[in-house]
């Protein structure tokens, strides 16, 4: 049984002082932007980690038979424990701190959260802030984006691929008219707080030509309405989707990285879960040859001379292992290490299963230490433990 109404008892007991929270800890989340570049900023993220299938959770036909795989019964609302996981606490990110986390990923998806004109319920733009403040108050850098507002399920409420494919305009309407609302929440955030204009996009279904061009159009309209929107956000570092956040796809010549008002506070965004089978299909149990160990070096170098050479700062939104703890952990060493010693920083993906949001324990054996390591600028040679 999913814990939907216990967890609406809680989620009704947690906006109820979430106005006291939000006045407590107004002064604690504005804050300045220092003078520094996004790849400065960049450098300053070590290990990093997604609150995954928690914000982003929405009515979504997952496994693409065309049903919807969880929802919630009319009348009730969906929240942040629909796909299994448990309430956020700030004893979570109080854990995550202590084990060497110091930035997080908190994807969002808004779909399931708006009226009629597109304004985005109170209820959950609290939560969402609520969470963010979580983070921000222990000191983390923190991305929100639109996530599964994206999606492959445009006939369950996914509608950024479709709709701006179809009428750019009508899309824009309703792009615009959230990130204002998300914007004016967390205009006096400081620059600990990065916005990602968008999780995995793409359109294939386009010329080539014009598939990169609308990608890259939406990308130049986000920075474009950000810096409008005031405050802090006129000199925040934002984060650029690339296209599909495929790194082969985003090294395209076709694909641009936005213009902005301000010099050097843009940041591509890319995922890497390389190769499928071993990271999410879970059908490959080992990785680790010399021909993987050169597909990874190859991909990473790519975006070294693509981007990072050019002076165009990466973070890897998403990567994952797979297979036994060991494997995970190496792949993920050796992973993490290739990119930061080069400057990228890399959020790990957890739908809950690296880090146990009851516990608070990490469940991966290893990984943590991995990570320690690979993040440490210190030189040696990863191997399978």
């Amino acid at each position: 049984m999913r814990p939907h109404k216990y967890a609406s008892l809680l989620l009704t007991a947690s906006l109820a002082v979430s106005a006291l929270f939000s006045a407590c800890s107004d002064a604690d989340s504005a804050g300045i932007m220092r003078d520094i570049t996004s790849t400065e900023l960049v450098k300053e993220m070590t290990i990093g980690w997604n609150l995954g299938n928690t914000l982003d959770v929405c009515q979504a036909d997952r496994d693409g038979d065309g049903k919807v795989n969880e929802h919630v019964e009319e009348g009730e609302e969906v929240d942040e424990t629909l796909w299994g996981n448990v309430m956020t606490t700030p004893e979570m990110f109080d854990k995550l701190k202590e084990s060497g986390v110091n930035s997080v990923r908190i994807p969002v998806t808004w779909r399931d959260h708006l009226d009629e004109n597109d304004n985005i319920k109170e209820e959950w733009m609290n939560r969402v802030q609520e969470i963010v403040d979580y983070a921000i108050d222990r000191g983390f850098y923190v991305i929100i984006n639109m996530h599964h507002d994206g999606g492959g399920d445009p006939q369950f409420g996914a509608w950024i691929i479709e709709t701006a494919k179809d009428d750019y305009e009508k899309f824009y309407a309703r792009y615009s008219r959230m990130w204002k609302q998300i914007a004016e929440r967390f205009k006096d955030y400081s620059d600990y707080l990065i916005f990602e204009s968008m999780n995995e996009v793409g359109f294939d279904s386009l010329p080539d030509t014009e598939a990169y061009a609308l990608l890259n159009r939406i990308n130049q309209d986000f920075v474009d309405l950000i810096r409008a929107s005031g405050g802090n956000n006129e000199k925040r570092h934002l984060l650029i989707a690339g296209y599909w956040t495929d790194i082969a796809k985003t090294c395209d010549a076709l694909y641009k990285m936005p213009t902005d008002t301000v010099a050097g506070r843009l940041i591509l965004s890319v995922h890497y879960y390389t190769p499928w089978e071993f990271c999410i299909a879970g059908s490959q149990k080992t990785w680790g040859t010399e021909a993987e160990i050169k597909l990874m070096t190859d991909k990473v170098n790519l975006l070294n001379s693509s981007f990072v050479e050019k002076g165009i700062p990466i973070i890897i939104g998403e990567y994952a292992g797979g297979g036994s703890s060991a494997e995970h952990t190496y792949f993920c060493e050796y992973f993490a290490k290739l990119c930061h010693d080069i400057g990228i920083a890399c959020y790990l993906w957890d739908n809950g299963w690296n880090f146990n949001r009851t516990t608070y324990q990490w469940s991966v054996s290893g990984l943590m230490d991995g990570l320690k390591r690979a993040t440490s600028g210190d030189e040696y040679e990863v191997v399978k433990g």
